[in-house]
């Protein structure tokens, strides 16, 4: 590996070109005389946001006799969260999205429409009208492909402001002094040269951390980046505990079945043909919210009722018809027909929970600045949005479609703030050698004895889906924490094949296990603390939730490389007490 160093000066500069990064640099680029850089491992508009189907939520009441209010979706995503997310900045998302999905429109978003040329909206789990009357049309969609479409038109806005895009680059280290950014060091995948880009501000905006399951919706390359960088820098990690199980992901592929097929009629059913969510949500049915239809699915499974005697249920949409299967979700049909050989106009889908979404992340405030810990210490300069941090607007469980737009609304007040922050500030001196860390960590990949990157995820995969996802309880977790700790000792000697300079993805696949391996003890760590069950967490031996002991958030810090620190910090609540969720 190179030992050349490159530095460069910018003002900000962002970490990760999907929505939310492409989204904060649009707002950075708009603002004068700040020079904005965007660093991502892949090209943008190969970002996981792309891969988003189903919608974005606003109230802009465009599909029900009703309406629709901020407040309504404002409940819904509170309740939806099992009531661990901050109301404040609850009201800050729902309140500001109505607007952002009209600015999404005027820089080119082409949304589906209503026959009247509206926007159009469809039913999506968990959003309702009146407080929970009765379900309602919230998601704006761009037929099955809302995200992608969202990922192309801000990567055109970004080009029209002149960012400046540092393509197939990975950030191997943050740099700062004390609690003040001074920027990051990445390595050109192409080259394998090493590049300091000295900044007066730094967002991170890197996606979740899924692969350390094995089942999976997410990408290769969603392997919590920056959760690990921040983490191993003495930084916290808040609300690890909290990993979305996504219901319906294509059987023993993951590969996501949009919630959008639900909102638009489909239905699941088990072995017997019986459409089961009538048992465990008799209002909602099978849009309830993921965490209670994920584990519904699980149960029915575990009494036999799976398809064939196996561990997946049928989605039927074959009763919605061609035309509207065709128009409303071509991309479903098409990788249904492609990867399992299944026409959903004709036969149902097979489909399994699939580790999704990670609601905890890098703590920070509604404008995007990360939090050094509980009592709200900033750390200046340093920023994160979308899915690797963790505001917290997602709570123990998030809504549908409110990803997508905690991109968009996030993304652009941290995009503000950071411009704002870095007309203002001077720079920080870079340390006097500041590659010196991110070599010593690549130079002993490179010389490492022990075991390949693959046989270490593959162990730290099935310990974590076996013992970490759905349901969990105390002496499953003592041994996922036990596991991933003996990794984490293994993979300091791990092995590669390839030590070339160019292009050499066998280290870089070795460093983002490093990372998943950090994101999977930090998550099985905190789920093992937090003894209630609540949203996406489940525990058999503590099924209820406990509001006395646990209305809080979980900070976490890592002490010496393996100890791990707890600290709380109260739920904000403002308008909407906690109450017993039922659907």
């Amino acid at each position: 590996m190179s030992t050349r160093v490159e530095i460069h000066q910018l003002d900000a500069v962002v970490v990760g070109g999907g929505g939310s990064g492409l989204a904060a640099a649009v707002y950075l680029a708009r603002q004068p005389n700040i020079r904005t850089g965007v660093i991502s491992k892949l090209y943008p508009t190969r970002s996981h946001t792309g891969t988003a189907q189903g919608g974005v939520g606003a109230a802009l009441g465009n599909c029900d006799p009703e309406g629709d209010s901020w407040e309504w979706h404002m409940f819904d995503t509170v309740k939806g969260s099992d009531y661990l997310a901050d109301q404040d900045a609850v009201e800050v998302l729902c309140k500001e999205a109505i607007d952002l999905i009209y600015e999404l429109e005027h820089m080119g978003l082409p949304f589906s429409r209503t026959p009247e040329g509206r926007i159009a909206q469809r039913r999506f789990g968990g959003h309702t009208v009146n407080f929970g009357e009765k379900p309602s049309r919230r998601a704006c969609y761009a037929a099955d492909r809302t995200g992608h479409m969202i990922l192309q038109t801000l990567y055109q806005q970004c080009i029209k402001h002149s960012v400046e895009f540092y393509d197939e680059y990975q950030v191997i280290d943050l740099l700062v002094e004390g609690n003040r950014c001074q920027g990051v060091v990445a390595i050109e995948i192409d080259t394998g040269v090493l590049h300091v880009f000295h900044a007066k501000a730094v967002l991170f905006a890197t996606g979740g951390w899924g692969r350390m399951f094995e089942i999976t919706s997410n990408a290769v390359t969603l392997t919590g980046d920056a959760a690990a960088l921040v983490w191993r820098r003495g930084l916290p990690l808040e609300d690890m505990e909290f990993f979305q199980i996504h219901p319906t992901g294509i059987y023993k592929l993951g590969i996501l079945i949009t919630e959008g097929v639900r909102g638009e009629g489909g239905v699941l059913r088990n072995s017997e043909g019986e459409r089961f969510m009538e048992r465990y949500a008799p209002t909602m049915k099978d849009l309830a919210s993921r965490d209670v239809i994920s584990r519904a699915i699980y149960l029915e499974i575990k009494e036999g009722r799976g398809i064939g005697g196996k561990g997946c249920v049928n989605l039927d949409a074959t009763h919605l018809g061609r035309e509207v299967i065709e128009e409303k979700l071509p991309d479903i049909a098409d990788f249904c027909r492609t990867y399992i050989g299944v026409d959903p106009a004709v036969d149902p889908m097979p489909v399994q929970p699939t580790a999704h979404y990670a609601m905890g992340g890098l703590p920070t405030d509604v404008d995007g600045c990360l939090l050094a810990d509980a009592e709200g210490t900033l750390v200046d300069g340093v920023y994160s949005s979308g899915e690797c941090a963790c505001v917290s607007v997602h709570g123990a469980n998030r809504l549908g479609t409110n990803s997508l737009l905690d991109l968009i609304v996030f993304g652009r007040r941290a995009g503000l703030h950071m411009g704002a922050y870095a007309a203002a500030a001077d720079y920080v001196p870079l340390p006097d050698d500041p590659a010196g860390r991110a070599i010593e960590q690549l130079e002993r990949i490179r010389k490492g004895k022990g075991d390949r990157a693959a046989i270490l995820r593959d162990e730290m995969q099935a310990v974590m889906t076996e013992h970490v996802s759905v349901f969990r309880e105390e002496p499953g977790l003592s041994e996922a924490v036990a596991k991933v700790q003996e990794l984490r000792e293994r993979f300091r000697d791990v092995k590669i094949d390839d030590t070339s300079e160019r292009f050499n993805l066998d280290i870089l696949e070795a460093f983002e296990l490093g990372c998943l391996l950090d994101c999977a003890y930090s998550t099985a760590t905190a789920a093992q603390n937090r003894t209630e069950s609540r949203g996406a967490h489940y525990r058999e031996d503590y099924p209820k939730r406990n509001d006395e002991q646990w209305l809080k958030h979980t900070f976490q810090h890592l002490r010496n490389g393996d100890k791990v620190e707890f600290s709380y910090k109260p739920v904000t609540i403002t308008r909407y007490q906690p109450k017993e969720r039922v659907y």
